[in-house]
């Protein structure tokens, strides 16, 4: 995909010229409005007058923008919304760097870092990059830092110059030419518009303050992360709470909490389904141990979330199907829950692989009470009365930490047990690496390439971790009894001939599928061997 031509006889600058004029808001985030003649660039949906064509260019990044020496406008904030949702469709070079440089990787590793990362010289990453969305690696991590200090700055009290470190800058020289260059504001302009229209409430940046920034403690920070409509995020988050691991995580009647490690050290977390149904948004209130974890945090909430999905999309191409249009109707905007930490997201399918949801989550909760770590300040109390549950205290435990001691706490088949020491083992030598730059195909390839992973387990945790759209694990039980209520093929082999009318969406329909069966969690297939996909009741 390359940066949309500029050209008004191009059906494609016709067709997005056309979402623009009608400020239609389903496509914020999808590409830019440049506006040549006033030198600024808008969200689709921006209220402003319709430029004339001619003025006109479409950039899929901000980065691209900036790069062609256009400001955000001040009115539409066009980087308050939800991203684009091809970083997760497409499995190619530049979609694995986008995703990439969303999690600070180019902050942490630097370009060659990211550049080693995928498997290219800097040079020809630079080079797809710009060909396929307008800027380089280091403008769209630019971009990014001056999205991220923008939040800071307007939802926080902190320091302008604990900002700009935040938010990955090396000095608060080039934090203030960045803001300046981009919003053409200040920094300190930028926060007291903030504080002017803090009445109506930002959508992308709430209003919490940050506090707490002792050690200990961690620094507590408010927002509220758009979502593209529509959204079912109640069910969401009831698919992560029927799942909490004691210690770990909890649901509550307000939503979902847990605890999480990030690059720099600790996070807790607390989700909630917020906005309206024509705006829907997730609120989310994090402490973390160092601000520099912000910026990688929401990436990861919005993944988790699956935020970015083009759930207009999505629903049109299922509903097609006779047998899915009622449960899309009744379900508009369902999502693939993500994941927040990919080496975590495996051993939970591993350990929860032959055994009930309840008998999972105490496998889990028993490894975590075990080997987990406390997060600091964080002392366990009652649980609350909707709950049942004491808030969540413990990180997750680590793969070193498994692979040395898992076989003092883990219970079950000898041959389960020592399939998940072994990948602990692996991920914890650095043989297994899983990150959000993989492709689908060398991600599913590495893990069944270790003895007990077989290719539902592996589908599975592509599905979750890489957001993978078009994944439809037909040897599922549960998933094939879903298939069975609405009438459609209940085999597996029938089942895939079946859902390949739904690609590329085919991760969606499975949900819908896994809904309509009324089970807690999916099921994996019948254990034939060691593949390490048993049967999950």
């Amino acid at each position: 995909m390359t940066p949309a031509p500029s050209s008004p006889d191009d059906p494609v600058f016709a067709e997005r010229y056309r979402a623009m004029s009608s400020r239609d808001a389903r496509f914020d985030g999808q590409f830019i409005t440049g506006v040549h003649s006033t030198g600024i660039y808008c969200r689709p949906s921006c209220p402003a007058v319709t430029p004339k064509p001619g003025n006109v260019s479409f950039y899929l990044t901000a980065a691209a923008a900036h790069e062609a020496g256009l400001r955000a406008c001040k009115r539409c904030l066009p980087d308050a919304v939800p991203g684009s949702p091809a970083w997760n469709i497409r499995d190619d070079l530049a979609a694995r760097a986008m995703r990439l440089i969303g999690d600070g990787t180019v902050e942490r590793e630097g370009v060659p870092g990211l550049a080693n990362r995928l498997g290219y010289t800097p040079r020809h990453l630079t080079r797809v990059l710009v060909a396929e969305v307008g800027a380089g690696p280091l403008a769209l991590a630019r971009a990014h830092r001056a999205q991220t200090a923008r939040v800071l700055l307007m939802s926080t009290d902190l320091p302008v110059a604990d900002i700009a470190f935040a938010a990955g800058f090396g000095s608060v020289r080039q934090f203030n030419d960045t803001i300046a260059a981009v919003y053409e504001r200040t920094p300190s302009a930028l926060r007291a518009a903030a504080r002017v229209r803090a009445g109506s409430r930002d959508r992308d940046t709430g209003t919490g303050t940050g506090t707490g920034t002792g050690t200990g403690t961690g620094t507590r920070i408010s927002l509220l992360l758009p979502a593209r409509a529509p959204f079912d995020g109640t069910g969401l988050l009831g698919f992560l709470g029927v799942r909490a691991i004691d210690g770990v995580e909890r649901s509550t009647s307000a939503g979902y909490e847990r605890t999480l490690r990030l690059p720099h050290g600790w996070a807790t977390l607390q989700l909630a389904v917020a906005g309206t149904l024509e705006a829907p948004a997730v609120a989310c209130t994090a402490r973390l141990s160092s601000l520099a974890d912000l910026s990688p945090l929401v990436s990861r909430v919005r993944r988790l979330c699956d935020l970015d999905a083009d759930a207009h999309a999505i629903d049109r191409a299922l509903a097609d199907d006779p047998a899915l249009a009622g449960s899309v109707h009744g379900t508009p905007g369902i999502r693939v829950p993500g994941s927040l930490d990919p080496e975590e997201t495996l051993f939970r399918a591993l350990l929860g692989q032959q055994v009930s949801v309840a008998a999972a989550r105490t496998a889990l909760g028993r490894l975590s009470a075990a080997l987990g770590e406390p997060v600091p300040g964080v002392t366990a109390t009652a649980p609350d009365t909707d709950t049942d549950t004491a808030t969540p205290q413990l990180l997750f435990p680590t793969a070193a930490r498994i692979a040395e001691h898992g076989r003092e706490v883990l219970r079950g088949p000898a041959a389960r047990i020592d399939t998940i020491i072994r990948v602990a083992a692996a991920l914890a030598a650095g043989d297994l690496v899983l990150d959000v730059g993989e492709t689908r195909d060398d991600l599913q390839a590495r893990l069944t390439a270790l003895p007990g992973i077989g290719p539902w387990t592996a589908g599975y945790v592509a599905m979750r971790v890489l957001g993978s759209p078009d994944i439809l694990l037909t040897s599922d039980l549960a998933l094939r009894q879903g298939a069975d209520r609405l009438g459609l093929p209940a085999t597996a082999r029938d089942l895939a001939a079946h859902g390949s009318v739904w690609a590329p969406w085919r991760s969606y329909a499975g949900m819908h599928l896994w809904r309509a069966a009324g089970a807690p969690r999916p099921a994996g297939p019948a254990v034939h061997g060691e593949n390490g996909s048993g049967r999950l009741r």
